[in-house]
C-alpha cells in the first residue's frame, strides 16, 4: 500500500512538472506536430493572448484530473483563488513604489503609453502566470498534493525561469532573465502563502514591476544591472515586510499549513 501511495505522489508530480513546462509552449509544440493554432482575434498580442488562454486551460485540465476526491476542496481555492482581505495587497503595491521612482530616475517616460500594453502585458499575461505557476505549481502541490515547501517553491520558480529563458535564449541577457525571473518566481511564492495562500499580493507585485516597463523607458543595461536588480530586492524585502506584519497577529499561515502537514 505504501508503495503504491509513493508511486502515485510521484507520478503526479511528474505530471504536474510536465503541465508546467508544456503550459505556455502549446502552440509552438502544436506547430511542429504540423498543427496551426491561430491567436485570438485580438488588434494586438493575438498570438501571446492565445498562449496565456491555453495555459491556463491546460492547468485546470490536468488540476481536474489530479486533485484529491476526498476531503473535497474548491477549485478557486486550490488555485489561490481564494481572498483574506485586501490590505495586505495594498500594502505590497506601497512597497513596489521604490521601483517606480528608480525606475523614472534611470529611465525616462515612454514616448507614447499605449494601453493595450498596460492591459496585457502588466495585466492579463501576470495573472495568467500566477494561475498557473504559482496557482497550479505552488499552491495547488502545497494544498493538494502534500509537497513540501523547499520543492513547491524552487520547482515553479526554475519553469518560471525556464520560460522566460527560452524567450530571450538568442539574447546576450538570457542567464540575467533567468535568475531574475527565478528570484521573482520565489518571490512571488512566498507572498502568496505568507498570506494564506492566495493569489493576489504575488499577483499585485507582478503586475506593479511589469507596468512599471510599460510606463518607463529603461535601458536593458540599468534594467538587469546591480540598479535594476537592486531595486527589485528592496521592494521584495519590503513587501514580505508588510504582509508579515499584517498576518502574523491571525497567524494564517500557521492554520493554513495545519492540513497540508495532516497529509503528508
Amino acid at each position: 500500500m505504501g508503495d503504491r501511495r509513493w508511486t502515485m505522489t510521484v507520478g503526479k508530480g511528474l505530471v504536474l512538472v510536465a503541465a508546467l513546462l508544456v503550459a505556455l509552449n502549446v502552440r509552438d509544440l502544436a506547430a511542429m506536430a504540423g498543427i496551426r493554432i491561430p491567436g485570438l482575434p485580438l488588434p494586438a498580442y493575438a498570438g501571446s493572448s492565445m498562449d496565456n488562454l491555453l495555459s491556463v486551460l491546460l492547468v485546470l485540465v490536468v488540476l481536474l484530473a489530479l486533485r484529491p476526491r476526498k476531503p473535497h476542496r474548491p477549485m478557486t481555492r486550490l488555485l489561490g483563488l481564494g481572498v483574506n482581505g485586501w490590505k495586505a495587497p495594498l500594502l505590497v503595491l506601497l512597497a513596489t513604489l521604490p521601483f517606480w521612482i528608480g525606475c523614472a530616475f534611470l529611465g525616462k517616460p515612454q514616448n507614447a503609453i499605449d494601453w493595450r500594453d498596460i492591459l496585457f502585458t502588466a495585466l492579463l499575461f501576470p495573472l495568467a502566470e500566477e494561475l498557473v505557476f504559482r496557482g497550479f505549481g505552488f499552491v495547488f502541490p502545497r494544498k493538494a498534493l502534500g509537497w513540501r515547501m523547499a520543492p513547491a517553491v524552487l520547482i515553479q520558480a526554475a519553469v518560471f525561469g525556464w520560460v522566460h529563458w527560452l524567450g530571450m535564449r538568442e539574447s546576450d541577457l538570457a542567464v540575467q532573465v533567468f535568475i531574475i525571473t527565478f528570484l521573482g518566481g520565489i518571490v512571488f511564492a512566498a507572498l502568496d502563502a505568507m498570506d494564506g495562500y492566495a493569489l493576489w499580493c504575488g499577483w499585485v507585485f507582478h503586475v506593479s514591476l511589469n507596468a512599471a516597463w510599460d510606463v518607463f523607458d529603461v535601458a536593458p543595461s540599468a534594467a538587469t544591472g546591480w540598479q535594476g536588480n537592486g531595486l527589485r530586492l528592496l521592494c521584495a524585502a519590503l513587501a514580505m515586510g508588510a504582509v508579515w506584519s499584517v498576518r502574523r497577529p491571525t497567524s494564517s499561515l500557521a492554520r493554513d499549513a495545519a492540513p497540508i502537514r495532516a497529509m503528508r
